[in-house]
């Protein structure tokens, strides 16, 4: 048996109170906002019932037909891989945002209804008047961090990680969060890349009931695991790359996110790199395998300016400060390479 896993730190806050997005990022550790978003329209809604909340959202769609993830009950709520880790165990399927409340209403007392879930609607588009009501204003601290709303039953999002740092907040249900730090990535056991259930891989370890003669390095990950749960209006702060399970604990749950870059824009996701990376470099002897890691200790993971420090600055090129130009150069350049 597993032990608790340890609380996540808290912060508590009045209603409307501003993130403090500074000191978050400069801590670097997942917090939890407790009562930072007590005072939006949809958690206000959701304290009434659960049909008031849905009413809320159907007053907020455009009407235009979204896509969800559909399971039949045996999923028992966590969207997955299939039993071959070649496909997922549930479909895509699409319609109008007010079906899916519908038939989410209609199940709702279900001991083991279907898994429904719309993941990562862009709010801005899809529910155009919802910030008004719901909306912790990150733009006004110069973040760019438009929301994504996620909605659905008791659904299980599998252990995974973003690149992007990461505002989740609960708005109607509860959820049940648990964190692990990046180092982590082995103890948990990482599925395929592709396909995966939500875009990025997620672990293969059944939280619920985890086999650990299966995947006996999840003891080590669970003793570095952190916990919280989320009741409407609360909020947590996940740095990029934490790997976080998140569990839908009532028949309707839903969350509003902003993921945003801590980095300019000119410069892309590492996830690039990675790829490219497994195709280049994975597969070589060892020797090499060693050479290139000492080659890209040098000149990546080493402090910033290490690499040229001891040339003039005008002769640094790429290892001086990456600007925008700079950054336009390098990617020119790697689509030539790519395209010989």
């Amino acid at each position: 048996m597993l032990t608790a896993a340890a609380p996540l730190p808290e912060m508590a806050f009045a209603p409307g109170e501003d993130v403090p997005l500074k000191a978050l990022l400069e801590g670097g550790e997942p917090v939890v906002l407790r009562g930072i978003a007590r005072d939006w329209e949809l958690v206000r809604a959701a304290g009434e019932s659960m049909r008031a909340a849905m009413d809320y959202l159907r007053g907020q769609d455009n009407g235009q037909p979204v896509t969800y993830s559909w399971g039949a009950p045996d999923i028992g709520g966590r969207p997955f891989y299939d039993a071959a880790f070649t496909g997922l165990n549930c479909e895509v399927r699409r319609s109008g945002l007010a079906q899916v409340l519908d038939e989410i209403e209609a199940c709702a007392e279900d001991a083991r209804p279907p898994t429904y879930y719309v993941a990562s609607l862009p709010v801005d588009s899809r529910l155009p008047r919802l910030r008004a009501g719901n909306d912790l204003r990150l733009g006004a601290q110069g973040i760019h961090a438009p929301p994504s709303i996620w909605i659905g039953n008791r659904v299980i999002a599998s252990c995974h990680y973003d690149a992007l740092n990461n505002i989740a907040c609960c708005a109607v249900g509860r959820r049940r969060f648990t964190l692990f730090p990046p180092e982590q990535i082995a103890n948990l056991y990482p599925g395929p890349l592709t396909p995966t259930p939500g875009g990025q891989a997620v672990s293969v370890v059944d939280f619920e009931a985890p086999d650990l003669q299966r995947h006996p390095r999840f003891a080590e990950a669970w003793a570095n695991a952190r916990q919280a749960v989320l009741e409407p209006g609360d909020a947590i702060f996940m740095p990029s790359l934490w790997w976080h399970h998140v569990q839908g604990l009532e028949p309707f749950n839903v969350l509003i996110n902003y993921w945003w870059s801590s980095m300019p824009a000119y410069l892309p996701t590492p996830m690039h790199a990675l790829y490219h990376a497994m195709w280049t470099l994975r597969d070589r002897p060892e020797r090499e395998k060693r050479g290139w890691r000492a080659i890209f200790e040098h000149y990546v993971f080493a402090a910033p300016g290490h690499a040229g420090a001891h040339l003039p600055e005008e002769a640094r090129g790429v290892m001086g400060p990456l600007d925008e130009a700079m950054a336009r150069q390098l990617r020119a350049m790697l689509i030539d390479k790519l395209n010989r």
